[in-house]
């Protein structure tokens, strides 16, 4: 589903990541971990192509970063679900339209997107919320919002991208079981996280990242 073959990639002329080899298959769970700035955001921007690799290739599905057309890329990103730290969710809308936006700007008819809408809330337990302004929500029920709007389009991975950094231990544990929901309906998820703790109850790979490479480790040696 994904492989990094010999990828490198820097930031601003920063050496990141250094001749990485990746592999992710499907309906797999994978922690990305490692200190601050050691690269597992830039790892994740190469698997949505908004960053192509300096060296090496990224290969996602049936797009390869060596050949993808940059009119291609917006369609690759409808086989993704991506969640973000920051929520960004759209403060003037309510749930249930927050959600639907993901569809609208992909020209899913009105009646298809209410269906499915409505479905991914009762997933995350969100249907008693679809009325809801985003500032009337708790930390942990908009990362649910973020989480069912990046699954509305029925992705092949998630990505989440430290889903819990804002929240305390307790929501925290909710997303984390949310996300292993998710992947055990047979979306891949790749989750990265500097919450050790949080990754040692994932119970699926963890890859480290550390000096600019990937390293797999067994979850006991966290």
């Amino acid at each position: 589903m994904v492989r990094f073959e010999n990828v490198s990639a820097a930031i601003n002329s920063r050496p990141i990541l250094e001749s990485v080899n990746l592999h992710v298959r499907q309906n797999e769970f994978v922690s990305l971990v490692g200190e601050t700035g050691v690269g597992k955001t830039t790892l994740l921007r190469l698997i949505y192509f908004d960053l192509l690799p300096d060296t090496g290739t990224v290969m996602v599905g049936i797009y390869n970063s060596s050949t993808v057309r940059k009119r291609d890329v917006p369609k690759m990103r409808r086989t993704l679900g991506i969640v973000f730290q920051d929520f960004k969710l759209l403060e003037d809308r309510n749930v249930f339209d927050n959600v639907a936006f993901a569809l609208e700007v992909t020209g899913v008819r009105r009646d298809e997107i209410g269906k499915r809408v409505l479905r991914v809330l009762a997933d995350m337990g969100l249907s008693h919320k679809r009325n809801s302004m985003p500032h009337e929500l708790s930390g942990g029920e908009q990362q649910r919002v973020v989480i069912a709007r990046a699954l509305v389009n029925e992705p092949m991975l998630l990505l989440a991208d430290e889903p819990t950094g804002n929240l305390d231990p307790a929501a925290s544990l909710e997303i984390l079981q949310l996300l292993k929901m998710i992947n055990a309906k047979g979306t891949a998820v790749i989750m990265a996280s500097h919450n050790y703790e949080l990754v040692r109850k994932s119970e699926g790979r963890v890859i480290l990242l550390k000096e600019g490479k990937a390293e797999e480790i067994e979850i006991g040696k966290l």
